[in-house]
């Protein structure tokens, strides 16, 4: 029964599609995210859905859309760039037939990312995509916060759906991607279209915020706690009275904590005693390895390069109180560790070059967004919504960021959207402002003289 919802609700999609081609492009954003083939025991498994999906989109965009006031951004070609070098990095890696594996997918999400902003050109598709992404992000996200309150999680025991370790599936890259998206939701709380904000919607948004934090508390992800206090420090920037902000955010942790289950906070507990938890001293000693290894290979290893890695490192752990203390060290080897990091994974796997590009293309991100957020700040009527949005887009990156200094996300499908809503949002915004200036000078040119 499930396969034929799945099914129906698909092609429910793509007919809509036929009449509205755009319509394709939100149809595999949902695809993308929720991996309905995941999902499925036989009938979607048996395509490749995500295929489907995309062929349709972009072929009605090139059968269909509008191709008028077409703009390629510098973001594009960047990525474009960075998604040549990967190519380049995957037929000369390591690791042939891993970087391989690795290459079918992560091409797709950089493809696409370059290929969506040319398809959003209006407000209202700029809306509707960010929409689709929150809707679907929020259907693994819900049912992670319920399973959190009914059985308190656990550290890889919470099943999100499926018993799958990939994606938004996997523990903290959802952790990640549920915190970076709040700042998302109250501004659809606010200045949404497609659903007039009114009660309903904003107890919706209340709801599915308080589910997005409750998905760190069911991962146990160390990194959500992170990209927690990093929402709470953006949200600083928007409040009128910050001190009632700071008192009133210090209360809820201080009630929030007691409510907490014991492995949750025991785990949070070692970010503080690092030296002593094996993985966090692993995830250094990776660290390690990565720079040495891009000291004698600075074009990168390719995908997949740290499953070269071979690893000594020393945990320190202290028991007892008191003058008496118990030290205990032990010399543990491991190999094939995973980079837990995103720039670590881009300097590792695509070296000083794809670094940079990576940098670039989420730097110029942030300061193009702090360039809209400041220019329309304060804004009324029909520009209201401008700044507000560009803060959300910002906070979201910035979460993101600040999450993958812990987790290898640089190829992240989920932020690589995020990015070309950034490119789409930007291009229709200067657009607009270029045609408002042009009307403008014409309204204040002088009207020819008749002559006598």
């Amino acid at each position: 029964m499930r396969d034929l919802f799945f099914v129906a609700f698909l092609l429910a999609m793509f007919g809509l599609g036929l009449r509205r081609p755009f319509l394709l492009v939100l149809a595999y954003a949902y695809v993308d995210i929720v991996s309905p083939q995941h999902l499925s025991y036989y009938l979607l498994n048996s395509v490749s859905i995500s295929m489907v999906a995309a062929s349709l989109a972009i072929g009605g965009w090139l059968l269909f859309d509008d191709k008028k006031n077409l703009t390629v951004a510098p973001r594009q070609f960047l990525m474009l760039a960075l998604l040549g070098y990967a190519y380049f990095t995957t037929v000369y890696a390591d690791l042939p037939t891993e970087a391989l594996a690795k290459w079918d997918w992560a091409w797709k999400a950089l493809f696409w990312s370059i290929f969506l902003p040319l398809t959003l050109r209006t407000k209202l598709r700029i809306e509707a995509y960010l929409l689709v992404m929150i809707l679907a992000a929020s259907s693994i996200i819900m049912v992670g916060g319920i399973k959190t309150l009914l059985s308190g999680g656990g550290y890889g025991a919470l099943h999100l759906m499926v018993d799958n370790n990939s994606n938004l599936y996997e523990g903290s890259q959802i952790s990640t991607v549920a915190i970076a998206i709040v700042p998302i939701i109250l501004w659809f709380a606010r200045f949404g279209t497609v659903f007039q904000p009114d009660w309903r919607v904003r107890l919706f948004a209340g709801a599915l915020i308080f589910a997005c934090l409750l998905i760190p508390v069911g991962t146990e992800a160390r990194t959500g706690l992170v990209c927690i206090g990093v929402l709470a420090i953006l949200m600083l920037r928007d409040v009128k009275r910050r001190l009632v902000y700071m008192a009133l955010t210090t209360l809820a942790c201080a009630a929030a904590i007691p409510m907490l289950p014991a492995s949750f906070t025991d785990r949070m507990g070692t970010i503080s005693t690092y030296q002593a938890d094996e993985s966090a001293s692993t995830r250094l000693a990776v660290w390690g390895w990565t720079w040495e290894y891009v000291k004698e290979h600075p074009l990168g290893g390719g995908f997949e390069a740290y499953r070269q890695n071979r690893l000594r490192v020393q945990t320190v752990s202290t028991s007892g109180s008191g003058p008496v203390q118990i030290i205990d060290q032990q010399l543990l080897e491991d190999r094939g560790r995973a980079y837990h990091s995103s720039y670590f994974e881009m300097l590792g796997e695509q070296g000083f070059p794809g670094l940079i590009l990576f940098l670039l293309i989420h730097g110029i991100g942030l300061l193009r967004m702090e360039v809209l957020r400041r220019r329309h700040h304060g804004a009324e009527g029909p520009d209201a919504w401008i700044s507000p949005l560009a803060t959300a887009l910002q906070g979201a990156q910035i979460i993101y960021m600040v999450g993958s200094l812990f987790v290898g996300i640089a190829w992240q499908p989920f932020v690589y959207m995020l990015l070309s809503i950034q490119i789409g949002f930007d291009t229709v915004v200067s657009r607009r402002a270029r045609n408002e200036a042009k009307a403008s000078g014409w309204a204040k040119r002088p009207l020819p003289v008749a002559s006598q």
